[in-house]
């Protein structure tokens, strides 16, 4: 199959980006190197083209209702201008996809997911509409650039592109005029625990707002980042990454997503979830971090101290914040406790970790 392309794939290129296949698209891994953009983010401000996640928009009397039948969380609870982080079950105990759910208004939706389950994503939601449903599900994934404007300095970068105060709330956006482009979204949301802002625009507007961002973030530091640091950004946050820590095989109450499964109303798998969450499960996704120097790699045995094998890592770094390796794995839930100390399988050397609460490194 073909690789696709995000519309300013020939910015990136003009860049001098390293392109690299994710998630079925020719994405930029790096403009320079991890290292420095990642700090480019922490301590100020970059910008990442993530046009390659889905979206999909829910309209009608009846979305509420079938967001409630395939999402775990309580989308009840929203308001216009507010998101929410949620999942959707699969009907085994798994886990489809993790999303993100923007109340634009009471009878309108969208769903924001992941690059690699667009189409899995779509297939499955389309299972639950019915014909007496009174709604219409649109895919705009491919209509749709998505930029994400992150870092402490990230508000000063954007101030002078839009008259939306982006003093905002966490996890709130409003549809604005945005460098001059009418109905932009501008939500206070991210995946590197820097702050900031992600944008949503249409392909047309793409490219006027990606210039008029680098050109306003300019006093400010602002450079393009790639996958490379967004992935180290991450998992200093202990953020979970569907296809490593969270897949279709790992229950969401293992994955720590309890508190996003809300059982005030009926959803796919609420019966077995409950279940779970009231009797408790065999083992849990816990952070660590590294005692003894070494770098955790995903798919590395987790060991106890006699070099049993107890689990496996399913994301690793040398954190760049930390200086130290960090990582996310399933242990068994008596290991599961802060400050257990469990070993890592480092090319057949046991190195010395440390079980901890997530996030690494604070907001």
């Amino acid at each position: 199959m073909s690789l696709k392309q995000v519309p300013l794939h020939h910015i990136h290129q003009q860049l001098g980006a390293k392109i690299v296949p994710f998630a079925g698209f020719e994405m930029p891994v790096r403009y320079s190197s991890d290292l420095d953009e990642h700090h480019t983010v922490r301590n100020g401000v970059g910008v990442f083209d993530v046009s390659h996640m889905g979206e999909f928009i829910v309209k009608g009397d009846d979305a509420l209702a079938l967001i409630q039948r395939v999402s775990a969380n309580d989308a009840s609870t929203l308001f216009d201008g507010k998101v929410q982080y949620s999942y959707l079950p699969n009907g085994r105990g798994g886990i489809v996809d993790d999303l993100l759910v923007y109340r634009i208004s009471e009878t309108e939706y969208m769903l924001v997911v992941n690059a690699s389950n667009i189409e899995k994503d779509w297939n499955w939601i389309n299972q639950y509409v019915r014909d007496t449903d009174n709604l219409t599900l649109v895919n705009v994934s491919d209509d749709m650039c998505l930029f994400a404007v992150q870092g402490p300095m990230a508000a000063k970068a954007l101030e002078s592109l839009t008259a939306a105060d982006l003093e905002m709330t966490y996890y709130t956006f409003e549809k604005t005029d945005f460098a001059g482009m009418a109905n932009v979204i501008v939500s206070a949301t991210g995946y590197t625990g820097a702050g900031g802002f992600e944008i949503y625009v249409s392909n047309h507007q793409a490219e006027t707002v990606w210039n008029a961002i680098m050109e306003a973030g300019a006093p400010y530091g602002i450079k393009p980042i790639g996958l490379g640091a967004r992935d180290t950004l991450r998992l200093e946050m202990g953020y979970n990454l569907y296809g490593n820590d969270i897949t279709d095989d790992t229950s969401p109450i293992e994955a720590g997503l309890g508190w996003v499964t809300k059982f005030t109303h009926d959803f796919v798998d609420a019966d077995v979830l409950k279940q779970q969450k009231e009797q408790g499960v065999a083992r849990k996704l816990v952070g660590f971090t590294m005692i003894d120097r070494g770098i955790p790699r995903g798919h590395y045995a987790l060991c106890d101290a006699d070099g049993h094998t107890i689990g496996e890592v399913t994301s690793g770094t040398q954190s760049p914040t930390l200086g130290k390796g960090v990582g996310l794995g399933y242990v068994p839930t008596a290991l599961s406790k802060p400050g257990t100390e469990i070993f890592v399988n480092v090319r057949d050397r046991l190195l010395k970790a440390e079980v901890v609460k997530p996030p690494f490194v604070r907001r």
